[in-house]
C-alpha cells in the first residue's frame, strides 16, 4: 500500500492525499452480498433531527461482512479485494468449498487465491480466525469478539491490530489499539494479521466537497453561537473564554464520563492513555 500526492493543478488538489489503492482487483461487488442502506439525514422516527451535521452523502449499498467466521474447518479462497466504502478496511470476496460465497474484512497481506480457514483445526496464518485458546502467545490479531458467537467488534477499522498477551484461566489478555489492557474470554474467536490499507491515516482529502460526498455537513463551532444556543456562545468578538463544555453543558477535554461502577470494569486490566 502507498499514497500518492496529486499536482496542484486545481485548488482542490494542492493538498490532496488518495490511497493508490493497488490491492484492489475488483470494481464491482457481489449482488448477492448487499443490502439497501438508507439515509436518515440525523433525523428519528418522528423526524426531528437528533444528530447534527448529518446529510446528503453518495448513495451506497451496505457490503454483508461475515464477522462471526462460523463456517469452520471448511477453506475458502480469496477470489477478490474489493472497496468498501462503508468502512476504512478493505474486504475481500472468498469463496468456500461448498460454493457459498462471504465477505471478509482483508488483513494486510492476503492475496487473491490464497486459501483462509476457520476454527479449532486453522493454523495461525495471516487471515485464518481462531480461537483465543488457540492462538500463538504475542500474535498480532485483529476481529476480536468480546461475547462468544456475537462476531466481532474489536480493532476493524483499517490499519489497527491487537496483541495477544496471556491467558490467565478462562480469560486471555489483550492490548487493544487504543493502548487498552483487557481480558477476553478464551472462547472468543480472533483473525490472525492487521486490518488492511494502514495508510488510510495519511490521506488528505484537499475540500470540504468530499466532506459532503461522505454525508458530514459543516459543523459550527459552540464559540461563535450566541448564548441562547449554546453554553460558549456569546461576548464581544472572537470571544473564546470558560470551560470548554458540549451544548448540554457536559464539560468536554478531560472530564471522564464513564460510570465508575460499570460492569466491565472488571475485566479491564489498564485503560487506554489519553
Amino acid at each position: 500500500m502507498a499514497v500518492r500526492k496529486l499536482n496542484p493543478v486545481t485548488p482542490g488538489q494542492r493538498h490532496k492525499i488518495v490511497n493508490k489503492q493497488e490491492a484492489i482487483t475488483a470494481s464491482t461487488p457481489e449482488k448477492s452480498l448487499l443490502a439497501p442502506l438508507k439515509k436518515s439525514g440525523g433525523r428519528n422516527n418522528q423526524g426531528k433531527m437528533t444528530m447534527r451535521y448529518i446529510g446528503g452523502g453518495h448513495k451506497k449499498m451496505y457490503r454483508i461482512v461475515d464477522f462471526k467466521r462460523d463456517k469452520e474447518d471448511m477453506k475458502a479462497i480469496v477470489k477478490t479485494i474489493e472497496y468498501d466504502p462503508n468502512r476504512s478496511a478493505r474486504i475481500a470476496l472468498v469463496v468456500y468449498a461448498d460454493g457459498e460465497k462471504r465477505y471478509i474484512i482483508a488483513p494486510n497481506g492476503l492475496t487473491v487465491g490464497q486459501e483462509v480457514v476457520a476454527g479449532k483445526t486453522a493454523a495461525p496464518e495471516v487471515g485464518n480466525s481462531l480461537y483465543l485458546a488457540d492462538i500463538p502467545l504475542g500474535a498480532i490479531i485483529h476481529n476480536i469478539e468480546l461475547n462468544p458467537g456475537r462476531g466481532a467488534v474489536m480493532a476493524r477499522s483499517a490499519g489497527s491490530f491487537a496483541s495477544l498477551k496471556s491467558r490467565e484461566g478462562k480469560y486471555a489478555i489483550i492490548k487493544l489499539p487504543s493502548g487498552e489492557t483487557r481480558k477476553v474470554l478464551v472462547t472468543c474467536k480472533a483473525t490472525i494479521g492487521t486490518v488492511s490499507n494502514s495508510d488510510h491515516a495519511l490521506e488528505r482529502s484537499g475540500k470540504a466537497g468530499r466532506s459532503r460526498w461522505l454525508g458530514r455537513r459543516p459543523r459550527v463551532r459552540g464559540v461563535v453561537m450566541n448564548p441562547v444556543d449554546h453554553p460558549m456562545g456569546g461576548g464581544e468578538g472572537r470571544a473564546s473564554g470558560g470551560h470548554p463544555r458540549s451544548r448540554k453543558g457536559l464539560p468536554a477535554k478531560g472530564y471522564k464520563t464513564r460510570t465508575p461502577k460499570k460492569a466491565s470494569n472488571k475485566y479491564i486490566i489498564e485503560r487506554r492513555k489519553k
